[in-house]
């Protein structure tokens, strides 16, 4: 008999002095049962960095042809695609295709660079895509959170983000590694 999913559900308030967008999500996640809490944290990291009504989460590691995080257009275009990760670089080259604009939020400390290296040469040809790099120290803290149900606060302002819930809060300063901000 195959794991199921674990059902995260978490309140995010967000306030982001960049965008000028404040709204409090209510998020449900199906956690993949070999998605890590850090993953799963960096996914509703990016949520609430790129929160607006369209916003979705998709199927996730269970579905090859869609990203973490997407929002479609009412004609069914894909507006925006999120990944999170260290996406291969026939995967990024597809969303880069398919979506107006493509944001990786990669993460893994040392890793990262010795994951872009190899294939940045080849996706600068590609306008729409974003590669946003998020400090390992960050993004373990984040993982640190993590819960079945979690009440989490998001603040947003000259490129710094504040994460966290009611015994923790988190710096994030992330680093453009690709495009433009």
């Amino acid at each position: 008999m195959a794991i199921k999913a674990t059902i995260i559900k978490a309140t995010v308030q967000v306030s982001d002095m960049d965008r000028g967008y404040y709204n409090d999500l209510k998020l449900t996640i199906a956690q993949h049962p070999s998605e890590t809490d850090e993953r799963t944290m960096v996914r509703i990291l990016a949520f609430a960095l790129n929160a607006s009504e369209g916003l979705k989460f998709t199927e996730g590691i269970s579905a090859e042809d869609e990203p973490d995080i997407w929002e479609k257009s009412l004609s069914n275009e894909i507006e925006l695609w999120i990944d999170v990760g260290l996406p291969d670089e026939r995967r990024i080259r597809k969303a880069c295709n398919r979506a107006k604009r493509v944001f990786v939020y990669a993460y893994g400390g040392r890793v990262v660079p010795k994951w872009w290296e190899p294939i940045e040469e080849n996706l600068a040809r590609h306008q729409n895509l974003k590669v946003i790099v998020l400090p390992q120290t960050a993004t373990r803290a984040l993982a640190n959170m993590a819960k079945k149900t979690m009440e989490l606060h998001c603040a947003i302002q000259d490129g710094q983000i504040w994460m966290g819930d009611s015994d923790n809060n988190v710096l994030v300063e992330p680093e453009m590694l690709y495009g433009m901000l």
